[in-house]
């Protein structure tokens, strides 16, 4: 069973409809610490600012417990979207700074791209370049929608990058987590083909 964690701060429908085209067969859309506890798998999305999400988040009783210990107690494979991904980091400098999951070491800062001409937010299609080797990451292009990105402390959890006048990280990973800044369920064959590689992870 997958649990797509249903906090008021994620794209759901999209998330739930992507997995179930990828192949999942069961897929709860859930809340419940206990559920949760019991996953197989566990898909946090995000859309917005990092404070508001990780508000939300901590804000349903001995949720952020329960994710903990099926995935850093049970290594149940975790996968993070976009602010789901970058809630992974220490801490989050939008509209201030807010602590994170703490999972993998790094902060969330604004895009400062190195020229001027290139807009932010990040907005569109662009290239996912493989980092470290990961078995869930391959050449592609994949969507983006984003104003912060996540600065890794590691550069071992870098599993990927995307450029955008920089480098900017596209994807993390550690153990039994990865996170993605890029939108799979947006990003069409690519984000499909990315779905069934985690569904079918064996970390």
């Amino acid at each position: 069973m997958i649990a797509l964690i249903d906090y008021g701060a994620g794209n759901l429908h999209s998330v739930h409809n992507a997995l179930r085209q990828a192949g999942a067969q069961d897929v709860s859309i859930t809340a419940d610490p206990d559920v949760v506890r019991g996953a197989d798998r566990i898909v946090l999305p995000g859309v917005g600012a990092f404070r508001a999400c990780r508000d939300a988040l901590v804000g349903v009783d001995g949720l952020v417990d329960a994710m903990a210990e099926a995935v850093l107690k049970r290594g149940v494979p975790f996968l993070g979207v976009c602010v789901g991904m970058q809630l992974l980091a220490d801490a989050g400098e939008e509209f201030g700074r807010h602590d994170g999951l703490g999972w993998i070491s790094g902060t969330v800062r604004h895009i400062e791209p190195a020229d001027a001409s290139a807009k932010v937010p990040h907005m569109g299609w662009n290239d996912v370049v493989p980092g470290v080797a990961h078995p869930l990451i391959e050449p592609g292009e994949a969507y983006f929608l984003h104003s912060y990105h996540f600065a890794a402390s590691d550069p071992a959890h870098v599993a990927a990058t995307s450029d955008h006048a920089g480098p900017l990280v596209a994807a993390v990973a550690r153990d039994t987590i990865i996170g993605t800044q890029f939108h799979p369920e947006k990003s069409q064959r690519y984000g499909l083909s990315f779905l069934a590689r985690f569904l079918d992870w064996k970390p």
